[in-house]
């Protein structure tokens, strides 16, 4: 018994896997098109093509050609700037594999708000105004402020030790400690240089709280 019903599994699987290559090749549907303007017939080029639903999708050439394998029931939309978008349905009653259509979309008009330049009454006014007006850094402005010497040194200070820094300051942390041990190493608040240096440092502004 469990002989024949194997038999009849092994004749029918091939029929069964024909019939279903048959259904899935019905399915599939190469869809050639132009997108053009409702109003004046124009092609577009660069349109989004996109199959609703999957990362399948494609755009429309210079003269607003596009070609695009789908499979029947899909959903398309077409967008492009400046357009309002459009979505269709290649339906199941598609006769054969292959499916030609035009496809035309309505500009979509943006309206902003109104906008009212009044001038300045007197012209003592505008001359006030206008001398009185900041405007904005450009890039080479703020560039050349990010070169000051009082700006690199600012921000010199936020920045971290490198490798090379960190073990060049840990050496001589650890060398000076040698050098004093046992004994108690000198105090700078008696060196003159010391002082100097902290009265430079005073003149430039480092100690000073930049918030």
């Amino acid at each position: 018994m469990k002989r024949a019903l194997l038999y009849c599994l092994l004749l029918v699987a091939p029929f069964a896997a024909r019939a279903q290559f048959d259904r899935l090749k019905d399915s599939v549907v190469q869809i050639y098109g132009v997108v053009m303007t409702a109003d004046s017939l124009v092609a577009l080029p660069y349109v989004s093509v996109v199959v609703k639903g999957r990362n399948q999708g494609t755009y429309t050439n210079e003269q607003g050609v596009f070609s695009l394998v789908v499979l029947k029931g899909d959903e398309i939309e077409f967008s492009s700037v400046g357009y309002k978008p459009v979505l269709i349905t290649i339906r199941d009653t598609v006769k054969g594999n292959q499916y030609s259509l035009v496809q035309l979309m309505v500009p979509d008009a943006q309206y902003l708000p109104a906008t009212i330049i009044k001038a300045r009454p007197t012209r003592e006014q505008f001359e006030r105004d206008f001398i009185n007006t900041r405007v904005p850094d450009d890039n080479i402005e703020i560039a050349r402020q990010n070169t000051e010497a009082a700006k690199r040194r600012i921000l010199a200070r936020g920045l971290p030790q490198s490798a090379g820094e960190a073990t060049s300051r840990y050496l001589s942390q650890s060398a000076q400690k040698y050098s004093y041990q046992g004994q108690m190493p000198p105090m700078n608040i008696f060196n003159p240089v010391a002082w100097a240096d902290f009265i430079q440092a005073w003149k430039r502004g480092d100690f000073r709280n930049n918030n």
